[in-house]
């Protein structure tokens, strides 16, 4: 399992989030919502630390992880996050 951050979503994050060099973003699981193979739950994101990574990419400074506790959620599948002009957000993908 790997996690892949396209530059214009890494952007997106640094410009809403307000991040700096030396920050990390954590991915995991919520509840309500929906995504490409889960009902019910979404992903959620927050700035924290890794404590127990199963997986990080760092882009520039700025590390983006899932922790060992959250493979439930992404389990068997890479993890891509992209960016949706259109939209004007970050979409998730899992790519088996």
């Amino acid at each position: 399992m790997k996690i892949q951050v396209s530059d214009k979503a890494h952007q997106w994050y640094i410009e809403e989030m307000g991040l700096e060099k030396g920050d990390s973003v954590r991915f995991f699981g919520k509840v309500y919502g929906k995504t490409e193979i889960h009902d019910n739950f979404s992903v959620a994101i927050n700035i924290d630390r890794p404590n127990d990574p199963l997986v990080t990419e760092t882009v520039d400074g700025i590390t983006y992880f899932i922790e060992k506790s959250d493979d439930w959620f992404f389990s068997g599948y890479n993890f891509h996050v992209e960016y949706n002009e259109e939209l004007d957000e970050v979409t998730y993908h899992f790519v088996e």
